[in-house]
């Protein structure tokens, strides 16, 4: 696999989760929680592109259980699209049925309310997406 690190985002209408990996894609952190209405949101995470340097950016395709696209995905390769024409590494989908759901289950199992924690839930689902993209990455070697 090769070394670097990746990022991936977990676009809502009003908020982004952020996420990335250390150079050698062992452990993936939550970064931040953008608003997605925000005016300087595209400079944000041109900040963000630029600071970490990521060789991929994942974006989480949000999909119905059967596997139907929803709503939600069209939402979410527009915004891949924007992060595609900023970013100097390829912008990738991936599927993300259930990540927002785990990282909500995982944080109530942790003893944190989900209402009080909706950005670090909107973080800890990029974990999810990153991780989930990294296995797929290690599968393709």
């Amino acid at each position: 696999m090769q070394r670097g690190r990746r990022i991936a985002f977990d676009y809502g209408d009003v908020r982004i989760g952020v996420a990335t990996c250390d150079p050698d894609a062992i452990l993936c952190s939550p970064l931040v929680t953008l608003k997605s209405g925000d005016k300087k949101l595209m400079s944000q995470i041109a900040a963000i592109i630029a600071e970490y340097e990521p060789i991929t950016i994942y974006v989480g395709k949000p999909s119905h259980m059967d596997g139907r696209e929803s709503e939600s995905a069209a939402k979410a390769a527009d915004f891949a699209a924007k992060l595609q024409v900023i970013a100097l590494c390829p912008v990738e989908l991936v599927d993300e049925r259930l990540s927002t759901v785990t990282a909500a289950k995982n944080m109530r199992e942790s003893g944190i309310n989900s209402k009080d924690a909706r950005g670090s839930i909107d973080q800890a689902a990029a974990v999810a997406i990153l991780e989930f993209a990294i296995e797929i990455e290690k599968k393709r070697r």
